[in-house]
C-alpha cells in the first residue's frame, strides 16, 4: 500500500484582531528550543512570510494516523503561538489587509529581489500531499494520467475567497496569487522520466529559477523524497478536507500506476484547456460548474466530485478507504468548501475579523 505524507501552511494571525502576525521567527525559536530540550525531531518550518508557518507529516499507510498527526500538529502550533500572542488558522489566503513581511533567509531576500512584487505579495498557504511511488519512471507515468484531475482537488478545497479585506468572488483566490509564479500550473505530457527531468533542467538553466524547489508544477516528482507531489490545494480549514484530499489523491495515483501497468494512454488534454479546468474550479469551487476531467465541457459540480470518486473507487476499495472517504466526500458536498464557511460566516457576523477568529477555532478540527 502506498504511503501518504502531508505538508500544511498555516496562517499566524493576532489573537485578538484577527489581522496577520510576522511571528513566525519568534515562534520557530521557541519550538526549536522545546525540541532540543525532550530530543524531539523539528516539525515546523519557516515559509516564505513571516505570517505563516509550515508542518509536515511523517508517512503513513493509515489515513487514520494522517488525521491523528494533522489535528496533532495544528494543535501544536496553536501551543506555540499563544507563547507568541498569537493564533493560527487554516487559510489560505487573509481576509484583513496585511503588508506581508518577507522571511530573513538569504533565499527569501533573493526571491523578494527576483520576482518583487509576485514574492511580497505571495502570502497564501496551501497543502501539499505526497504519495509514494517505486520509481521515477512511474511518477511521471501518473503525473501524465492525473493532470485532468488535478483542478477537481484545487476546488474541494477552497478555502481563500478573501484578499486584502475584500471578497474577491473567487473560491481559491490563493490559486490567482500563485499563479503569478512562471513555473506554476499544468503542464504536458512528459511521457517518460527522461523528458521530465530535462524539463527540469532546462527550466533551470533559464536562471529564472535559483533550485529545482521552485519547479512549481501543479503537480511534481519530489526533489526531496520517492513520491508524487500534489501542489493544487488551498489549505483546507477543517482536518477532515485535508485527509480526504489526502485520500483521494493516494487513489488517483494508484488508478493512474494501474493504467500504466495497463498500458492506458493519459488523456490528449492541452495544458491550455487544464489552465482553464484551473480557472472555473478556482473562479467557483464547488459552487457552480467545473469542466469534467473526461470530456472538458462544463457540467455540475457534485457531479464532476463524484466522477472522482468513482475514477478512484477500486483504488479506495482496495486500501478499504471506500466508506470513510464517502461519508467525507457526502459532509464536504452537503457543508460545503471553506470558502463557502468563510462567506457564511460573515454574513452572519458582518466582521471579517469575527471571521477569522471562528477559523481559529475551527481549525483545531
Amino acid at each position: 500500500m502506498r504511503s501518504v505524507g502531508v505538508e500544511e501552511e498555516l496562517l499566524l494571525v493576532d489573537a485578538e484582531s484577527g489581522e496577520p502576525r510576522a511571528v513566525s521567527t519568534a515562534l520557530l525559536a521557541t519550538a526549536s528550543r522545546e525540541a532540543v530540550r525532550q530530543d524531539k525531531d523539528e516539525v515546523f518550518e519557516e515559509e516564505l512570510h513571516r505570517e505563516q508557518l509550515e508542518f509536515a507529516t511523517r508517512p503513513h499507510v493509515a489515513m487514520a494516523d494522517i488525521a491523528e498527526e494533522i489535528r496533532s500538529w495544528r494543535a501544536e502550533a496553536a501551543r506555540h503561538a499563544r507563547r507568541v500572542n498569537a493564533a493560527v488558522a487554516a487559510l489560505a489566503t487573509a481576509p484583513l489587509p496585511v503588508s506581508p513581511s518577507m522571511g530573513f533567509g538569504e533565499r527569501h531576500r533573493w526571491l523578494g529581489e527576483k520576482f518583487g512584487l509576485t514574492a511580497q505579495e505571495q502570502l497564501t498557504s496551501g497543502c501539499h500531499v505526497h504519495v509514494s511511488v517505486d520509481s521515477d519512471e512511474e511518477g511521471v507515468a501518473v503525473l501524465d494520467r492525473i493532470r485532468p484531475w488535478l483542478a477537481v482537488l484545487m476546488a474541494m478545497s477552497a478555502n481563500s475567497p478573501f484578499w486584502q479585506g475584500k471578497d474577491t468572488q473567487y473560491g481559491s483566490y490563493r490559486s490567482q496569487v500563485w499563479g503569478r509564479w512562471p513555473s506554476a500550473g499544468p503542464v504536458d505530457v512528459f511521457g517518460s522520466a527522461r523528458r521530465y527531468h530535462q524539463q527540469v533542467r532546462d527550466l533551470l538553466d533559464t536562471g529564472v529559477l535559483r533550485d529545482e524547489g521552485m519547479v512549481y508544477f501543479d503537480a511534481r516528482l519530489s526533489h526531496r523524497y520517492p513520491t508524487v507531489e500534489i501542489r493544487v490545494a488551498d489549505v483546507c480549514l477543517s482536518p477532515s478536507t485535508t485527509v480526504l484530499l489526502a485520500t483521494l489523491a493516494r487513489g488517483l495515483v494508484e488508478t493512474a500506476a494501474r493504467e500504466w501497468h495497463k498500458g492506458e494512454p493519459p488523456a490528449p488534454h492541452g495544458t491550455a484547456l487544464l489552465r482553464m479546468a484551473a480557472w472555473q474550479a478556482g473562479r467557483y469551487g464547488l459552487e457552480h460548474r467545473l469542466l469534467h476531467p473526461g470530456t472538458m465541457r462544463p457540467e455540475p459540480a457534485e457531479s464532476v466530485v463524484r466522477a472522482l470518486f468513482d475514477h478512484v473507487r477500486d483504488a479506495l476499495d482496495a486500501t478499504g478507504d471506500l466508506a470513510a472517504a464517502r461519508q467525507a466526500l457526502d459532509t464536504l458536498l452537503s457543508e460545503g468548501t471553506g470558502a463557502r464557511t468563510q462567506r457564511e460566516l460573515l454574513e452572519r457576523t458582518g466582521n471579517l475579523r469575527d471571521v477569522v477568529t471562528e477559523c481559529v477555532r475551527r481549525t483545531q478540527g
